[in-house]
């Protein structure tokens, strides 16, 4: 039977996992449109209910829905306007998923032989983490490490702008004593980002194991972060502006130890 009531209580439920609190207390989100949802499934993660406009469902969207619902998950039938209700941003979605969340300890973290590891501290914007994730994954990043995290992971702005990669790419969060312990035993070099330093960041070598530490929008690292890293290194700046976004200054510091490590 198709829902067409917005108070229904599995409306009501997509509604609410907007919401931290309420994914928090779930352990549950919400993915949203075909493609995305085809990536989360195909990296083999749990899909808890399967809710579809059966209107505005295309062959592909359709090959989706078969696939899911022959592993054996429920499928749930929207009316159009119920499911532009539920959607986060876009209307028109025909499909959106809900999915139980994830944790990866740090133990379980895999490094290759030569590793490349980003950890983020404290970073507020949604989108900024998103777009983060999507560079790590671009570089080949064998991990990200978010340290105190202000925004959670499975905010609909952080899928959104991650654009999938959250379900592939290693993604842990621990407190900074772990975190610190974790890069030590894994004897990673800490390269740590602030502009209270003369070093470029193209004059510090990371052809080696290394960890780039990337801090808040408004505040960088914090100062423990500062003391303890190998290397301090600054992004030059040549114009008014005294600092970059958070996810253009990582992007231009991963891609720098890349270009390193290629040549």
């Amino acid at each position: 039977m198709i829902i067409t009531s917005a108070t229904n209580p599995k409306v009501k439920r997509l509604l609410g996992l907007r919401d931290r609190r309420d994914r928090d207390r779930e352990r549950a989100f919400v993915v949203e449109g075909t493609r995305v949802v085809s990536r989360l499934f195909e990296a083999g993660r749990s899909i808890s209910e399967l809710y579809i406009d059966p209107d505005a469902l295309d062959e592909a969207d359709a090959d989706l829905v078969n696939a899911v619902y022959a592993s054996g998950v429920p499928v749930v039938e929207l009316s159009g306007y119920v499911m532009d209700k539920v959607s986060y941003r876009d209307s028109g979605q025909s499909v959106l998923a809900v999915c139980p969340q994830w944790s990866t300890p740090l133990s379980s973290l895999k490094l290759s032989r030569n590793p490349l590891v980003l950890i983020v501290e404290a970073v507020e914007k949604p989108g900024n983490l998103g777009a983060i994730l999507r560079t790590a994954d671009a570089v080949g990043c064998d991990a990200v490490v978010v340290c105190d995290p202000v925004v959670d992971m499975f905010n609909p702005n952080v899928v959104r702008s991650a654009t999938a990669v959250l379900f592939s790419l290693p993604v842990a969060t621990a407190s900074p004593d772990d975190v610190m312990a974790w890069l030590r035993s894994n004897k990673l070099q800490i390269v740590a980002t602030t502009p209270d330093t003369d070093l470029l960041h193209w004059d510090a070598n990371m052809r080696g194991p290394t960890a780039i530490l990337m801090g808040a929008e408004d505040a960088g690292l914090t100062l423990r972060w500062i003391h303890d890293a190998d290397v301090k290194v600054r992004l030059p700046m040549a114009g008014q502006a005294d600092s970059l976004n958070v996810g253009a200054a990582t992007a231009v510091v991963l891609y720098e130890a890349v270009r390193q490590r290629s040549t």
